[in-house]
């Protein structure tokens, strides 16, 4: 079994993976870890919607509702065209996870902290799905965030999607990661 650090430093995100199911155990299992994420006052502020098969249809249809916005008066033909390449994105990958921050009601709870476990939740369901032979991608971008997307999985008024982890089996070989050494980056105020 690998060591934290190992399963740390080798993850990438993996934006093309085989279009074989991944087991609904699996899928499972990385949730789980995702609910281990450091959270203020226990609060655990997230929930997971799962797409598989048909389920990405809800996903690919408010892609395209949100683009239809931008689009204008586009001859019919080019229109129906950009809108199916909308819908496709949600099909890029066999399981499509959608990170959700559902901010608890304790008054204790601070909402960028309670948004801040949602996506420490998102790394340790990223870090499982690489320690389990899963390639995954953590996605967002402005429709993530669009009111329609919010629409469209039912969210309350609090509620807003972090992302959406699209997850599979890596059908890629990710390059090598580079970072700036820790020492660059930290400061000591030491006595």
């Amino acid at each position: 079994m690998a060591s934290i650090e190992e399963v740390i430093r080798s993850r990438r995100s993996i934006g093309k993976v085989k279009e074989d199911a991944v087991p609904k155990e699996l899928l499972e299992r990385i949730i789980e870890a995702a609910t281990w994420a450091p959270n203020h006052f226990g609060t655990q502020p997230w929930k997971f919607i799962v797409m598989t098969g048909q389920g990405r249809r809800v996903l690919g249809q408010a892609y395209a509702d949100v683009a239809a916005e931008k689009l204008g008066d586009l001859p019919e033909a080019e229109l129906e065209e950009k809108l199916e390449k909308a819908v496709a994105q949600a099909f890029r990958s066999p399981a499509v996870i959608a990170a959700v921050c559902s901010p608890s009601d304790d008054a204790r709870a601070v909402a960028i902290e309670e948004l801040a476990a949602a996506h420490a939740a998102v790394q340790n369901l990223l870090l499982s799905a690489h320690a389990n032979g899963l390639g995954a991608v953590w996605r967002t971008g402005e429709p993530a965030y669009h009111p329609k997307m919010q629409n469209a999985f039912g969210l309350g008024e609090k509620e807003q999607i972090v992302g959406f982890i699209y997850v599979g089996y890596p059908d890629m070989t990710p390059s090598a990661g580079k970072r700036i050494p820790a020492s660059e980056k930290t400061v000591w105020l030491e006595g």
